[in-house]
């Protein structure tokens, strides 16, 4: 199961819109002890790279008892974020220091999507 984009998976994403704002859907399932690692890193991101690359949580929430979803669908936790483009999101994901802190949201993670959006207009 993919829970890290890979490089070439942000490289694609960056060229399809470089400077166009970005919403990231971000759904994740945690495994059994992986929400602690999973706010240590949501820490650091929060206070750290995304004020540094313009980014900003619109949601973060638990999920709740899904209403329509198939056995496995439900999902831990939602989170919707907010980045002024494809390409500052790419710059904070190459940060060596933001780097740092993706295991723990490696390990924290059994299953996740991040799922880029765009506005309807």
């Amino acid at each position: 199961m993919a829970i890290d984009p890979s490089g070439e998976d942000i490289r694609d994403f960056v060229r399809a819109d470089p400077d166009g704002p970005v919403v990231m859907l971000n759904l994740l399932r945690f495994t059994a002890t992986g929400r602690d690692s999973y706010d240590q890193y949501a820490r650091a991101v929060g206070t750290t790279f995304l004020p540094r690359y313009g980014g900003e949580v619109l949601y973060a929430g638990d999920g709740d008892t899904a209403l329509v979803a198939e056995d496995g669908q439900q999902w831990d936790a939602v989170l919707l974020v907010r980045y002024p483009s494809r390409e500052a999101f790419g710059r904070m994901v190459a940060d060596p220091e933001y780097q740092q802190f993706t295991r723990l949201r490696t390990a924290a993670l059994q299953e996740a999507v991040l799922q880029p959006t765009r506005p309807w207009r």
